[in-house]
């Protein structure tokens, strides 16, 4: 269900055309070969759990972005990586876009063989092979982003990936698109406060659709984050984790932010009514 016109439909236009290259450069089989012979993904949405008492971290290798443009040079994602996780993160966010935000497989390859901890594939999940290609590459998590995707395509992904053994966040904006991933019964779900047509964030718009997650899923709060204030926020109205990459890569200490995010108490969310505690 893509809107027309937005930034978002242009991205996917680039994204398709890198996929093809790739694609020609290693087949079909192969890449299901390389799959299938990946070591077994480790549970993502256990280690963003953890003990229930504060706030998992997404931590994001992130060089660039449509809104803000260059962030950081990140010569050594892998070091980054590192640092990410020795501060606390659950997990770590490798963008492979790499129109839009430079990044590469290559990063993904270098995260995954540096740090013990799970692994996001975040880009613009849109066909199979982009998820075989991602187990193939070491990940455990992937991205799957409701607006990019019609509802066919949404549950065939997500069942992919639990198939291939992965999890997926699964990424929403709207009110429409949360009735969506909750249909799908998704085990961690994103609230993003970015509007895909302007680019503009409201993390008060995403509390507000954060608030209408039963408890049950993983409700991970995106973008808006620049200080542990906002990591609060997200914390008040429900979310169990934030995805954080610009506030990180920018902050001068990353590890230093990292632990910071990490020490916010959960707060929790409401029963679905009827529900017994």
């Amino acid at each position: 269900m893509t809107t027309t016109g937005t930034v978002l439909d242009e991205i996917i236009v680039g994204v398709r055309e890198d996929l093809s290259v790739r694609r020609a450069a290693v087949p079909d089989a192969e890449i299901v070969r390389l799959a299938q012979a990946a070591p077994p993904a480790l549970d993502t949405a256990a280690r963003l759990r953890g003990d229930g008492t504060t706030m998992g971290l997404i931590a994001e290798v992130k060089r660039s972005s449509p809104s803000k443009g260059a962030l950081a040079e990140i010569p050594e994602p892998a070091e980054l990586a590192a640092a990410y996780a020795g501060a606390g993160a659950g997990a770590i966010s490798v963008l492979t876009e790499q129109r839009r935000f430079r990044g590469t497989l290559a990063d993904l390859d270098a995260v995954r063989a540096r740090v013990g901890i799970p692994v996001l594939r975040k880009d613009f999940m849109v066909e199979p092979y982009q998820m075989y290609e991602a187990r193939a590459h070491g990940a455990d998590l992937v991205l799957l982003i409701v607006a990019a995707l019609e509802d066919t395509q949404l549950r065939d992904l997500y069942d992919l990936a639990a198939e291939l053994g992965m999890q997926a966040l699964v990424e929403t904006h709207t009110a429409p698109e949360l009735e969506r991933a909750l249909a799908l019964d998704a085990e961690i779900i994103g609230v993003n406060a970015r509007n895909l047509k302007d680019l503009t964030v409201d993390l008060g718009r995403a509390a507000e659709l954060l608030r209408g997650i039963p408890a049950g899923p993983l409700a991970i709060g995106e973008s808006a984050v620049a200080s542990v204030t906002d990591v609060e926020a997200y914390a008040a109205a429900g979310a169990d984790g934030v995805l954080v990459g610009e506030a990180l890569v920018t902050s001068g200490d990353p590890a230093a932010a990292v632990g910071s995010y990490c020490r916010v108490a959960r707060r929790g969310r409401p029963l679905p009514e009827g529900a017994q505690a």
